[in-house]
């Protein structure tokens, strides 16, 4: 359960079409921070993955639906984590627009959110950008499309953990790991790798 149920996630519509395709579900990072427990739509976790969402809606043509998930709590919190409210979601998701094929995409925290929430039903697809995982962290994606960009200089989510995870996740799926070189955990550096990488590989999924 939410440890304080005041507060709720929320989802923020980017581009919703009358009759859209497949739907793509954006997700953000962002650590915890004592004494703020909620998430601020103007924090920068949740601010870098706006160009993402629009580029992605840009490149959908009218065919996507595309919302960003702002979670209910900062960080990730044992009782109730974010990939609770990534399943929230996809369920609001549902009720809108039907059932449609959606991918994930994520970074940070909102990575390993969409890798191990990426077997929920509706899920096609799932893009971890900069994952920050664990490396026993696992999921059956059997049947998905797991793309994972990951910057060779992250000094906050280590690309030898991505590595461990898309290791485990090849068990069962085929993982397309893509390293820049050079790219740090905001991507403010290399950005465009980034960004090209999730639109097309959405795109390429979905569509």
């Amino acid at each position: 359960m939410n440890p304080n149920p005041s507060i709720r996630a929320r989802l923020v519509p980017t581009h919703t079409p009358a009759s859209p395709k497949a739907a793509v579900l954006v997700l953000h990072g962002g650590a915890t921070r004592a004494g703020r427990a909620e998430v601020s739509p103007t924090q920068l976790s949740v601010l870098r993955m706006i160009p993402i969402a629009r580029r992605i809606a840009a490149v959908g043509r009218g065919r996507l639906a595309v919302y960003r998930l702002l979670n209910s709590t900062r960080g990730w919190d044992t009782s109730h984590t974010p990939v609770d409210d990534v399943r929230w979601a996809l369920g609001q998701i549902a009720a809108r627009h039907g059932d449609l094929p959606t991918a994930l995409v994520g970074h940070s925290l909102g990575g390993r959110a969409a890798l191990l929430a990426g077997g929920s039903d509706p899920v096609r697809s799932v893009v971890a950008l900069n994952p920050w995982v664990y490396p026993s962290d696992d999921a059956d994606l059997t049947g998905r499309r797991v793309l994972i960009v990951h910057g060779s200089e992250d000094r906050v989510a280590l690309v030898g953990r991505a590595r461990a995870v898309a290791r485990n996740l090849a068990r069962r799926t085929a993982v397309d790991f893509r390293e820049v070189s050079g790219g740090t955990h905001a991507m403010l550096r290399h950005r465009r790798a980034f960004e090209d990488a999730a639109t097309s590989f959405v795109a390429d999924s979905l569509l």
